[in-house]
């Protein structure tokens, strides 16, 4: 027989029991997750963060130039709501962590950087299409060059997790 502090120590100790078991749980987790989970540590959280903020900042614009303004410059409009898509999928890619969405990512990082050259360009050689400006325009200046610095940094990231990924497979 037993009296009622063992009923009563032994509630704490199965608790404690519980969560060193859901820890274990989240530690196997862990470390079945893919490889490209790295996207999601140090500069890559950073990295998300900035392309979902500028994704729902392209969002914002692009909703308001093509709902009130579209007629007014109808080509730049479009050009932000393409940067505004690419954002979007940059952002979603990063988050998802994946072999598949790391090299989408990568598609749209390159996308992005060959966009903001030739738009940013093209801002400057043939200002007759840009009566106002795009996300892409001058190289991003409405953004403060965010745009034009973004894709090589995420280049830059998804290629060192690569090469991590690359190094874990031996």
């Amino acid at each position: 027989m037993t009296d009622g502090r063992d009923a009563e120590h032994e509630a704490p100790r199965s608790a404690r029991e519980a969560r060193a078991a859901e820890r274990a749980e989240r530690r196997a987790a862990r470390a079945a997750r893919s490889p490209y989970s790295a996207i999601h540590t140090g500069p890559g959280r950073f990295l998300t963060a900035v392309y979902g903020i500028l994704a729902f900042a392209a969002i914002g614009r692009v909703s308001y130039q093509l709902l009130l303004k579209f007629d007014e410059a109808p080509f730049a409009y479009t050009l932000s709501a393409l940067s505004a898509a690419v954002y979007i999928l940059a952002t979603v890619c990063l988050v998802i962590g994946s072999r598949a969405s790391h090299h989408i990512a990568v598609a749209a990082c390159v996308f992005e950087g060959i966009g903001v050259l030739v738009i940013g360009t093209l801002s400057f050689t043939h200002p007759e299409y840009f009566a106002h400006d795009s996300v892409w325009s001058a190289f991003g200046v409405g953004y403060g060059f965010v745009p034009l610095v973004l894709p090589f940094i995420g280049l830059w990231w998804l290629r060192r997790v690569q090469r991590s990924v690359e190094a874990q497979r031996g």
